[in-house]
C-alpha cells in the first residue's frame, strides 16, 4: 500500500513557495518556515490520508521523503542533504504530530511549553523559563495545531467556546485560549507529563524531601490517613500525589477523578474517570462533583481527586467521612492554613446550606494530613511543611506541624540553601499506624536529629 493518491505527472508544478526576502543569499528561518508550510499543503493534496493508519512511521517517512523530493524540484532555493532531511522531519511532524511543538515535547529536559502567539515560545527547564527559537507561520498555523490537540480528546475550541482544558496522548496537560479572550492571538500552555514515572526515591534524590519524611509518608498512606496536598501552580502537587500513590496496597480498588487525566498510578485495580465539558448546545457536561457522587456507587477503597476546585470538595469530604479512608486530593494554596480556608470556601460553593463552623467540623473530621509543597525561587521543588490536623478548638481547626523546610539563604549560583527538620512534635496518627502494624522510630521526630 502507498500513501500516494496519484503519482506526480511529468511537468506538473507544485505550488511555489513565497519569494524569499530581497538580498537573501541562503534559506532564512522565515523562508524555511514558509517552505515547510507550502510543502505540507501540497503534500496533503497528493497523499491518501486514509492509508496513513495502515502504514508504519518508517514506511510513511520513506514515501514522504520521495514526495518531498518531487515537490522540492519546483522550489527556487536549493537544499543540501542535511536541510532536506530536517525538512522531511518537520513535514512529518506537521503530518503526524504537532508541528513545531514536536521537538519541544520530545526534549525530556523541558517541563512546560508556553506559546504566547506564533512568534513567542518559552519553555521551562529545571524550574526556570527561557525563550526558544521555535516559531509558527502565523495565527492560523498555531490555531490548527490547537484544534488538532483538542479534537483528539473530543473537545472543541472556537469563538463560542474560546478556551479549553485538554491533554495529549501521553497525559500532558494542555490549556488553550484564543481570541476574542486572548487579545494577541492564540495562546497555548502545555504541562508535560514525565515520561519516566517519578518515584519517592527519585524525589529524595532531587532533594524534594528527606528519606525520613518519605518513611513517614509511607506510614501515612499505609495507615489510610486522608491527605490534602497543597501548593501553588507548578509546585509539583500532582507529581507528589503520583509518587505517594505507590504506597497504596495493590489489593485496593482506587478510583481517580480528574478534569484532564494525568495521574499515573501503578496499581492493578485503578478506575480512571475524567470530566466532560458541555457540548455546543450547552448540554452534556459532567463535572468532578458528578463523578465523585458516582464513584461512591462503584465500591471504591480509596478515591483520588486530581484537584478540588469547587463544590466537589464537599462530596469528597463526605466520602472521607463515610468509610473511604486513605483518600487523597490536591488544592491550590500557599500555606496549609490557606488550604483549609480554600476547602471551606469550596464547601460554600456546593450550594449546601451549612454554617462555617459545621463546614470546619467536616474538614477537621475528614482530613488528617496537609502537605505543603513549594517551587522555590531557584526552581527546585520542596516539601516545606507536613502538618497533622488534630481537631477543633472553638471555631478554629487545630493543626500541628511535624516536619518543615527552613531556608537559610542563597548560594552564589542562586540555589536556595536550607535544611529539613522535625519540629519535635510526635503526631497523633502514630496510634493508627501502630494499629496497621506500622512502626515509626521515635528518632524520626527528634528536632536534634539531622534529616536528609
Amino acid at each position: 500500500m502507498s500513501i500516494w493518491k496519484v503519482k506526480q505527472p511529468e511537468g506538473a508544478q507544485p505550488t511555489p513557495a513565497p519569494a524569499a526576502p530581497d538580498g537573501a543569499d541562503r534559506v532564512s528561518e522565515d523562508r524555511k518556515l514558509r517552505l515547510k508550510v507550502t510543502i505540507h499543503r501540497d503534500l496533503l493534496d497528493k497523499i491518501n490520508l486514509a492509508a496513513l493508519d495502515q502504514l508504519s512511521r518508517e514506511q510513511i517517512h520513506h514515501e514522504v521523503s520521495e514526495i518531498v523530493g518531487e515537490l522540492l524540484k519546483s522550489q527556487s532555493e536549493p537544499l543540501n542533504a542535511r536541510e532536506r532531511s530536517a525538512l522531511v522531519d518537520e513535514v512529518m511532524d506537521e503530518l503526524l504530530g504537532l508541528g513545531p511543538l514536536e521537538p519541544l515535547l520530545q526534549d525530556e529536559t523541558i517541563t512546560d511549553v508556553l506559546v504566547n502567539g506564533p512568534d513567542n515560545v518559552f519553555v521551562e527547564r529545571r524550574g526556570l523559563l527561557e525563550r526558544v527559537s521555535t516559531r509558527f507561520q502565523d495565527d492560523r498555523h498555531l490555531l490548527r495545531i490547537i484544534q488538532k490537540i483538542v479534537s483528539a480528546v473530543g473537545r472543541r475550541i472556537d469563538e463560542s467556546s474560546p478556551y479549553v482544558d485538554a491533554r495529549l496522548a501521553d497525559g500532558s496537560r494542555v490549556n488553550a485560549i484564543i481570541p476574542p479572550l486572548a487579545i494577541d492571538g492564540p495562546m497555548l500552555s502545555i504541562r508535560k507529563f514525565a515520561k519516566k514515572w517519578i518515584s519517592v526515591d527519585r524525589l529524595i534524590e532531587l532533594g524534594s524531601l528527606p528519606e525520613q519524611m518519605a518513611e513517614v509518608l509511607k506510614a501515612i498512606v499505609g495507615s489510610r490517613r486522608n491527605v490534602l496536598i497543597s501548593g501553588g501552580t507548578g509546585s509539583g502537587k500532582t507529581t507528589l500525589l503520583n509518587a505517594m500513590s505507590s504506597f497504596i496496597n495493590h489489593r485496593e480498588r482506587i478510583i481517580t477523578i480528574e478534569d484532564s487525566a494525568e495521574l499515573q498510578l501503578m496499581q492493578e485495580h485503578v478506575v480512571r474517570l475524567e470530566t466532560r465539558p458541555a457540548n455546543i448546545e450547552g448540554r452534556g457536561e459532567v463535572s468532578q462533583r458528578d463523578l465523585v457522587k458516582n464513584a461512591l456507587r462503584m465500591r471504591p477503597d480509596r478515591i483520588v481527586v486530581g484537584e478540588v476546585r469547587s463544590g466537589e470538595a464537599f462530596d469528597m469530604l463526605q466520602a472521607m467521612n463515610t468509610g473511604h479512608d486513605g483518600s487523597m486530593t490536591t488544592v491550590h494554596a500557599n500555606t496549609p492554613r490557606d488550604a483549609l480556608s480554600r476547602v471551606e470556601q469550596m464547601i460554600g460553593m456546593s450550594g449546601v446550606d451549612i454554617s462555617p463552623r459545621a463546614a470546619r467540623n467536616q474538614i477537621a473530621s475528614a482530613m488528617n494530613i496537609v502537605i505543603q509543597i513549594e517551587r522555590l525561587i531557584d526552581g527546585h521543588r520542596r516539601i516545606v511543611s507536613l502538618s497533622e490536623i488534630t481537631g477543633m478548638e472553638g471555631d478554629t481547626i487545630t493543626m500541628q506541624e511535624i516536619f518543615r523546610f527552613r531556608a537559610t539563604g542563597r548560594a552564589e549560583d542562586g540555589r536556595v540553601l536550607g535544611q529539613f527538620e522535625a519540629t519535635g512534635i510526635r503526631p497523633k496518627f502514630l496510634a493508627e499506624t501502630a494499629a496497621y502494624g506500622i512502626t515509626l522510630a521515635p528518632e524520626l521526630f527528634r528536632p536534634d536529629v539531622k534529616l536528609g
